[in-house]
C-alpha cells in the first residue's frame, strides 16, 4: 500500500497544498514564499527520506506566521493521512543530531496524542527577515495535526541558523525511525492509535 496523501488547505491567509510521500527518496519542490522556511522544509525531506511538494501562499507581507502555522497544520494532516491506521509502523522514533556546535536531541510518538515539549531556547529572533519564534510555532501546529507527542530538546549550541537547522533534520530522522514499517500490527494493546 503506498503511503502518499495530498491535503489542501486555504483560508482568507494562506493557501497550502502538500503532497507527501512517507516512502519517498527525499525529493522535494517547497515553494512557501519564505526562503529560509523552504530551506527548512527541503532539509526535513531529505533526512527523512520523504517526498515532498508544498506550494503556498500567504501574508507574508505582514509576517511569516499565518504561513508557517498553516504549513505545519497541512503537512500533520498529511502524515495522519498517509499512515492510515498506522498499522505495522515502528510507532516510536528518537535521534541525537550534531550540527557542528550544536546537539539537538529529539523523540516522537505517533500515538494518536498530541503534545509539544520544546526545550530550545534560540538565541536570536532572526535569521535573515525569518522570525524564529516561528519554529515552535510550526511544530506545535504539526504536532497538533499529526496527533503526535513530540519532544524537541536543545542539549547545548549558539549559532541560531545551526539550531534550527539541527531541529528540522533531527526531527525528520525521529519520524523516519517511527514510520518504518517494522510488523502487520497496531503497535498498540488497544488495538488502535487514534
Amino acid at each position: 500500500m503506498e503511503r502518499k496523501a495530498t491535503i489542501e488547505r486555504k483560508t482568507t491567509e494562506t493557501d497550502v497544498s502538500i503532497t507527501l510521500n512517507v516512502d519517498g527518496k527525499g525529493k522535494y519542490s517547497v515553494e512557501t514564499g519564505v526562503g529560509f522556511l523552504n530551506h527548512m522544509l527541503e532539509l526535513f525531506s531529505r533526512h527523512g527520506s520523504f517526498d515532498l511538494t508544498v506550494n503556498a501562499n500567504g501574508d507574508t507581507h505582514i509576517d511569516a506566521h499565518h504561513t508557517a502555522e498553516d504549513i505545519g497544520i497541512v503537512l500533520g494532516e498529511a502524515f495522519v493521512k498517509a499512515l492510515g491506521d498506522k498499522r505495522g509502523i515502528a510507532r516510536y522514533g528518537f535521534f541525537l543530531l550534531p550540527m557542528d556546535e550544536t546537539l539537538i536531541e529529539c523523540a516522537v510518538d505517533f500515538s494518536g496524542r498530541t503534545y509539544l515539549n520544546f526545550d530550545a531556547p534560540i538565541p536570536a529572533e532572526k535569521v535573515g527577515d525569518f522570525d524564529t519564534e516561528l519554529v515552535e510555532e510550526f511544530f506545535k501546529a504539526f504536532a497538533d495535526r499529526a496527533g503526535i507527542n513530540l519532544h524537541i530538546i536543545k542539549r547545548y549550541g549558539r549559532n541560531t541558523h545551526h539550531i534550527i537547522e539541527g531541529i528540522f533534520k533531527c526531527v525528520a530522522r525521529a519520524i523516519k525511525t517511527a514510520v518504518k514499517i517494522e510488523s502487520d500490527q497496531i503497535p498498540s494493546t488497544k488495538g488502535s492509535l487514534a
